[in-house]
């Protein structure tokens, strides 16, 4: 059994499925959305948190922050 031969796709008839002002709007949208580089960690050198007033990574402000916390909870020695 032989299969019924197939007529070449013809690219005039074939429509465009967006259209282009469509297209053109998407496109300069990705401009605005382009992911600026984000700062990195002064002390490990990983990425760091963009609104930070320093620039450290979240691991590096958790150990800042407990070890605040660590020097705030030592009891002065009495001497």
């Amino acid at each position: 059994m032989k299969r019924k031969p197939q007529p070449p796709a013809e690219p005039e008839i074939m429509q465009e499925i967006v259209a282009p002002e469509i297209r053109e709007g998407a496109l300069r949208s990705l401009d605005t959305d382009r992911v600026k580089p984000l700062p990195k960690c002064a002390v490990c050198g990983a990425e760091a948190t963009p609104n930070a007033s320093e620039q450290l990574c979240w691991v590096c402000r958790r150990l800042k922050i407990s070890a605040w916390r660590d020097v705030e909870q030592q009891v002065p020695v009495q001497e």
